[in-house]
C-alpha cells in the first residue's frame, strides 16, 4: 500500500484538485494522509466532503496541527502512515492517473532503487528531470519532493525540520549518504498549480545575471545551509 501524505497550509481549493486526482488514480491500494500545518482556510471541510462522498473504501485520515512547516507536517503524516511506500504530495498537486501505477512499477523493475521520480510540469513550465545522477545531486537540486519511495529505505530521522528551503533536496543527499538513489521515470506524471511554494522560480539564467534580486539571494544563502550540512563544497 501507498501512504499519500499532504501537507497543507491555505491551499484549500487547490487540495480539492489533488484529491479528485488521487481518487481517478488507476492503482487504489492507498491511503490518504492530510495534515493541515494551522490553515486559516478551513481545509479540513475540503478533506470532509470528498471523503464522505466518495466511494471508496480507502483509508482517509485527517490531522491539524499548529503551524510548524512543511518538513514537521510530513513527518506527522510519515508517523500516521501505514503504507509500505511513501508518497509525499504537495496540495496543489495535480496527478495523471497513471502516476502511482507507474512509479511503484519502476520500483518493481528496479530493487536497488530506493525512490522512483518522473518530470513533472509547474504551470506550462515542463521540469524534465533527468536520470539519477550522485555527482549531479551532490551539485544541485533537481529531484522534487513527489517521489515514490520504500518506506524501509527512508531516513529514520525523517525530514529536517529546521530546513526551510530545498526540503527535498536535503532528503535526498540524507538519503545519498545513507547509500540510498533514485531511478527516473521519463513521463511527465503530475502537475503543480502556480502561486505555490515553487512559485519563485527563475530562468536559469536569471541565477547568475542578477545575483541583485531578493529572491535569488535567498536561494543562494539556503544553498550554502543545504552544502554546509552535507559538506559540500
Amino acid at each position: 500500500m501507498i501512504s499519500i501524505i499532504i501537507p497543507v497550509y491555505n491551499q484549500a481549493k487547490k487540495l480539492a484538485v489533488t484529491l479528485k486526482s488521487i481518487a481517478d488514480q488507476e492503482m487504489n491500494d492507498w491511503e490518504i494522509i492530510v495534515v493541515n500545518d494551522g490553515s486559516k482556510d478551513d481545509p479540513e471541510k475540503i478533506f470532509t466532503e470528498f471523503s464522505s462522498q466518495t466511494k471508496l473504501n480507502n483509508r482517509f485520515v485527517f490531522i491539524n496541527q499548529d503551524n510548524h512547516g512543511a518538513p514537521s507536517a510530513r513527518n506527522r503524516g510519515f508517523r500516521e502512515a501505514q503504507g509500505e511506500y511513501l508518497f509525499f504530495c504537495d496540495a496543489d498537486a495535480d496527478l495523471c492517473p497513471e502516476a502511482l501505477q507507474s512509479l511503484w512499477q519502476v520500483l518493481q523493475n528496479n530493487p536497488s532503487a530506493s525512490y522512483a521520480y518522473p518530470s513533472f510540469l509547474w504551470g506550462n513550465k515542463l521540469f524534465k528531470v533527468g536520470p539519477f545522477e550522485a555527482a549531479k545531486l551532490r551539485l544541485a537540486p533537481y529531484i522534487h519532493t513527489m517521489a515514490l519511495i520504500r518506506r524501509s529505505d527512508f531516513p529514520v530521522s525523517g525530514w529536517d525540520e529546521s530546513i526551510k528551503k530545498f526540503q527535498d533536496w536535503d532528503l535526498w543527499l540524507t538519503m545519498l549518504a545513507q547509500g540510498k538513489s533514485g531511478v527516473w521515470l521519463e513521463k511527465t506524471l503530475f502537475k503543480i498549480a502556480t502561486g505555490g511554494n515553487i512559485s519563485s522560480w527563475l530562468p536559469s539564467f536569471a541565477y547568475k545575471l542578477c545575483p541583485f534580486l531578493p529572491s535569488v539571494k535567498k536561494y543562494k544563502a539556503a544553498m550554502v545551509i543545504i552544502k554546509q550540512k552535507h559538506g559540500l563544497a
